[in-house]
């Protein structure tokens, strides 16, 4: 497996400045790349970075999507005085010349490329590139909305070329619709391009028809051009999470492919003068774990906007956070995506219903009466910075957000512990877990009068004999790490996975937690007291569970994992995640019993995609003796990302209609499963 994160920045491209006064332009400053670097440096990530140098990208690689009259024309502004630079950019839509953009400009490409050979070569397993001029609107043959070559574009075409790819995933979280790579790649079925925008019915810029749900490529490239329009501004956190589970996710893990690419704009992030949304900049930590999971973690992050300096570097902060496999904060604020989300997700998932198999037996149906119709406003200008009032120029709100973000960071950073797995020596000699490529810690199983002393208050009704007793210290030797902060997960066996978990789990409320999560895979014979709401059981079983039906804090998910072993991602995207996340815990322990209904794959999905919540810290506790099963989970909680699934299969109809059935039941409950209007 791959280590390490790579990251290029060369002060180079700093030198591309605008000359003149331009209203439209003046935000893209050389300081959004400056800023970005030296806030990576005041969290200490510079250096736990491998330095990738940036080098000029050739011609020929930028006439892998470029014209050569573009490549000439951008060539010609290398000796021109300021009044040329004027007048020839004022050829193009929101763009300016300076006598170094040339240059910078192809940095900025080779910066991307550098990236693509890094990760793709094995080097590093997954990377950030600082650039600009950003790309994602730049097309053929014209510069556009501050972009002068699409480094992402190239970047892929440069991947298929020289490393023979057939799958490349773009996501462009940009608050502005990359219509240079939707143009470039609409026929293409070999890159995914998905972008979610600021849109407001066609009234944000770039003010394009093609932006909107229903533009889902042409010819061979249908259904692999996927836009999720904003039709309002002060999207969050929950918005931006409920598009990942209920679009991008489901056809990312369908599509799977070789590399995933991101078009990394800021500008989606909250106080910044373009998108005027509420996204805080964890969120962004979260949206990258998630993307680890495909592709092997080959992942390529490339910056595209942002515009508010502090809400950008805090998020580019957390993007290289995460890259680096640090646990992942909270994510903050209410989990319930709002009505206009909702609506533009489940017209997404309508439009793509007839080339995805994983909408194949979803009831999907466009919604036309729209909740924003009635909020347009009366004029628009198709400008991307011309409505001043809705920009946040204000210098005393500018000076609001910068005061609300220092104090956001403070309560969202927090230490990393020293250990990130933690196993016993027992456990890993019988599972062979010595042989691994990473890193699993040791420690101490506590003696039977540690844990009777630990366990004194809280299990004399389900510990009665000594052999129960001890079949608890694998367990309770990691768990109390993890409640110390000592390590950040861990993997326990168990002879008696049901009773180990129904006792663990009264250890983290006397430490003082608030809610647990517990998801229980196979038979369950002690079921926790979950009344309070401070337990969360998820029970994933083979059969009906006789007088047991799921209720807000003990949910029963029958499913029994096929053959083919992958059609269990719909349960987790669809369902178990949004809960999860909905539910916000501070612990998750996920135990593994007898007769259980899920493969390898399946329960090493649970473990990858969960560890973006509570703080990543997370207690597997498993009654199988299955090495292979014991040795994936291990590689997961350690920072591997999910096993390859191969050919996606889509759920049968029951499943389908069961994953439905307890989303309807349970959505006024847990709102992150909301995911078509109402």
């Amino acid at each position: 497996m791959a280590s390490g994160t790579a990251l290029i920045y060369d002060e180079a491209m700093t030198r591309h400045k605008l000359l003149w006064n331009d209203p439209i332009c003046d935000i893209e400053v050389p300081e959004r790349l400056s800023a970005s670097y030296e806030q990576l440096q005041c969290y200490h990530l510079v250096e736990r970075c491998v330095p990738v140098p940036a080098r000029e990208g050739s011609e020929e690689e930028i006439l892998l999507v470029h014209s050569s009259e573009h490549l000439e024309a951008a060539k010609s502004t290398q000796t021109m005085n300021e009044e040329e630079l004027k007048r020839i950019s004022g050829n193009y839509d929101s763009f300016f010349f300076h006598p170094n953009t040339y240059h910078c400009a192809r940095l900025a490409v080779g910066a991307a490329l550098q990236l693509v050979d890094s990760v793709m070569s094995g080097k590093v397993c997954n990377g950030m590139a600082l650039v600009r001029p950003p790309g994602h609107h730049s097309q053929r043959n014209a510069a556009n909305g501050f972009c002068l070559f699409n480094n992402v574009a190239i970047a892929a075409e440069y991947a298929k070329l020289k490393y023979g790819l057939q799958r490349i995933l773009i996501v462009d979280w940009d608050v502005h619709h990359g219509q240079g790579t939707q143009y470039i790649f609409e026929e293409d079925p070999s890159v995914l391009y998905f972008s979610w925008h600021r849109y407001e019915h066609q009234e944000f810029w770039p003010s394009l028809k093609e932006s909107d749900y229903d533009a889902v490529g042409l010819g061979k490239g249908k259904g692999f051009n996927i836009n999720l329009p904003w039709n309002k501004v002060g999207m969050g956190n929950s918005d931006y999470l409920a598009a990942f589970f209920h679009v991008l996710l489901p056809v990312a893990f369908e599509f799977d492919p070789e590399l995933v690419l991101v078009s990394s704009g800021y500008d989606s992030g909250i106080g910044d003068p373009e998108g005027q949304m509420n996204a805080t900049p964890e969120v962004f930590a979260h949206l990258t774990h998630f993307l680890m999971q495909l592709a092997h973690g080959k992942l390529c992050v490339i910056l595209e906007g942002g515009y508010h300096l502090k809400s950008l570097s805090e998020s580019v902060c957390m993007t290289v956070k995460t890259l680096l496999r640090d646990p992942l904060p909270q994510v903050t604020g209410e989990m319930a995506p709002c009505l206009s989300a909702i609506e533009s997700i489940q017209n997404v998932r309508a439009a793509h219903k007839p080339y995805w198999k994983w909408l194949t037996y979803e009831d999907t149906s466009f919604l036309h009466n729209l909740s924003t119709r009635s909020d347009l406003p009366k004029t628009a200008d198709t400008n991307p910075c011309a409505d001043d009032e809705a920009k946040i120029t204000d210098s005393n709100e500018t000076d609001k957000i910068e005061r609300f973000l220092e104090l956001h960071m403070k309560n969202v950073i927090f230490p990393v512990p020293p250990i990130r797995t933690a196993t016993t020596a027992e456990l890993k000699a019988s599972a062979h877990l010595n042989t691994f490529p990473v890193h699993l810690h040791v420690v101490k199983e506590m003696d039977k009068n540690e844990i009777e002393a630990l366990v004194s208050d809280f299990h004399a009704d389900l510990v009665k004999t000594n052999k129960t007793l001890l079949s608890l210290r694998s367990t309770l030797t990691i768990l109390d790490k993890i409640l110390k902060k000592e390590v950040c997960n861990g993997i326990a066996e168990s002879p008696a996975a049901s009773a180990s978990v129904a006792v663990a789990l009264r250890h983290p409320l006397c430490f003082g937690l608030q809610r647990v999560l517990c998801i229980f895979v196979g038979d369950m014979h002690i079921i926790p007291n979950t009344e309070d709401g401070k337990i969360l059981v998820i029970h994933i079983c083979k059969e009906e569970q006789t007088g047991k039906s799921s209720s807000k804090h003990y949910i029963v998910l029958n499913w029994k994992e096929d053959a083919d072993g992958n059609d269990f991602f719909s349960a987790v995207l669809g369902f178990i995640l949004p809960v999860a996340y909905s539910y916000q815990p501070n612990l998750i322990v996920i135990a593994v019993g007898p007769n259980r209904s899920l493969g390898i794959s399946g329960i090493s999905l649970l473990f990858g995609l969960l560890q973006g919540l509570a703080e990543s810290r997370i207690l597997a506790v498993i009654e199988d003796t299955d090495i292979n099963l014991m040795q994936s989970v291990a590689k997961t909680l350690a920072g591997a990302s999910v096993p390859h699934f191969g050919v996606h299969v889509p759920p049968t109809q029951e499943k389908v209609n069961q994953i439905k059935m307890l989303r309807n039941q349970l959505q006024q409950d847990w709102k992150m499963l909301q995911c078509s209007g109402k």
